[in-house]
């Protein structure tokens, strides 16, 4: 009895919550170091949450959210060159 579907382990749906709490993970781990302007090293959480939601999203086929977790992924390097960007002027 390990569960309706023969014990054949996790579905597809849970691959898709698994990435998409992976994405929600990286985008609350930006909030001190964006919104409140306070060093925060939490965003090195990013670097490990990221590969680990765009595996789950490849898994289940989810195009955007391979996207989204990617794009979470550089979040670092896009910021900073955008910071580099802003400040150079």
């Amino acid at each position: 009895m390990l569960g309706s579907k023969g014990g054949r382990g996790m579905d597809n749906k849970n691959f898709k919550v698994i990435s998409l709490a992976c994405l929600f993970i990286c985008i609350l781990v930006w909030i001190p170091n964006i919104v409140f302007q306070v060093a925060s090293p939490l965003f090195l959480v990013t670097f490990i949450l990221a590969p680990a939601g765009i595996v789950f999203a490849a898994l289940v086929r989810k195009y955007w959210l391979i996207v989204a977790n990617t794009f979470m992924f550089f979040s670092f390097f896009i910021f900073m060159f955008v910071g580099y960007l802003a400040n150079s002027n």
